[in-house]
């Protein structure tokens, strides 16, 4: 069983950072959050606005959630919203349904062992730093 450490979980947000900066990206935000839904790290980029943390912290917290990236709740909230609206009540409201939550896999289709999210620039690039954040420590990201 592979546990998600403290040190995994700042290389993830040093190289999704890094990407960011690489592709030009808004000051981002990213939590790492581990199987159990408890913030490992987080880490705020100068600009970013006040709910970032929030907001990186729920989509990574809805992937946990659900067992899939947070681009699968998305795709949920736009074909069935009170499926969505209800999972997020019994979630206290914790739960941001759109890209940006990217499922940590130990191994192609492995087991689940954290999850990040970002946010502060489009969605797509928010998930698409996520994932370049999971490939630096070399486990496998499921974006749903």
């Amino acid at each position: 069983m592979s546990k998600l450490s403290l040190s995994m979980a700042e290389k993830i947000i040093d190289a999704a950072l890094a990407k960011g900066a690489e592709i030009g990206l808004k000051p981002l935000t990213v939590a790492v959050l581990d199987a159990g839904g408890h913030l490992v790290a987080l880490k705020r980029q100068d600009g970013s606005s006040i709910l970032r943390p929030q907001i990186a912290s729920g989509k990574a917290y809805g992937a946990l959630a659900v067992g899939a990236g947070s681009r699968w709740l998305n795709a949920n909230a736009e074909t069935r919203p009170h499926f969505v609206q209800a999972l997020n009540g019994a979630a206290g409201g914790g739960i941001i349904p759109v890209p940006g939550g990217v499922l940590i896999r130990d191994g192609e289709g492995g087991e689940i062992i954290g999850a990040v999210g970002i946010t502060g620039d489009t969605s797509d690039n928010d998930e698409a730093a996520a994932v370049a954040g999971i490939a630096a420590i070399g486990k496998t990201a499921d974006c749903g």
